[in-house]
């Protein structure tokens, strides 16, 4: 198995490569996914989110509002780092199992949004950071998803910076082209990921 982690800033396409890594023949362990469903009504971790910020961070049917939750926590260091605590070590536990559950030949990609920020490129035998410029990270926030200026600038703000990214990255995929560019970039990254899970596989045991 090839445990490879996935990052990249908001806005910067990570989504996109690894949808396309899954057409590839990845096994995909999508870390906002099980954030999602480790909150999701009924759950310890819902309930341990209201316990911390209230019920004012409950939608009309009792999930989360995910969005009045974000611009409680994302405009405030110490609001976000509660907020982490207790969402992170469910999100990790739910990730060991799943990995556990592939198969051994499997090529296994974690996409960890926080993963630099977290201090996780250790866990994984590669990280591949998905880059794009500010300028490109903001006007895809604004303009794909309705953030605000404001909203966006806060949410880039709140997570590494792009060089400290870079610095962690084994591969980096450049996200300031065309689809079809990052198509080919990928299925390039793919072959390479390949032939590494290959050759771990025909490394000799200690």
């Amino acid at each position: 198995m090839l445990k490879v982690g996935l990052t990249g800033g908001i806005g910067a396409g990570k989504s996109e490569v690894s949808r396309l890594l899954v057409e590839c023949g990845a096994v995909l362990i999508d870390a906002d996914r099980i954030a999602r469903e480790v909150v999701a009504p009924g759950t310890p971790g819902l309930a341990a989110v209201v316990d911390a910020f209230g019920e004012d961070v409950l939608a009309a049917d009792g999930s989360l509002d995910r969005p009045r939750l974000g611009s409680v926590v994302f405009a405030d260091p110490e609001k976000l780092a509660v907020l982490n605590s207790i969402v992170h070590p469910l999100v990790g536990a739910r990730s060991r199992e799943l990995e556990a559950a592939a198969a051994e030949d499997s090529v296994v990609v974690h996409d960890v949004p926080l993963l630099t920020e977290n201090g996780l490129a250790p866990l994984y035998d590669l990280v591949i950071v998905v880059d794009a410029s500010p300028g490109t990270q903001l006007d895809r926030l604004v303009r794909r998803r309705g953030m605000t200026e404001e909203d966006a600038r806060a949410r880039m703000a709140a997570q590494a910076t792009r060089e400290q990214r870079r610095e962690i990255a084994d591969i980096v995929i450049d996200n300031d082209v065309p689809l079809d560019a990052l198509e080919r970039r990928v299925k390039d990254v793919w072959a390479e990921l390949v032939r590494r899970a290959r050759a771990s596989r025909r490394a000799p045991r200690e």
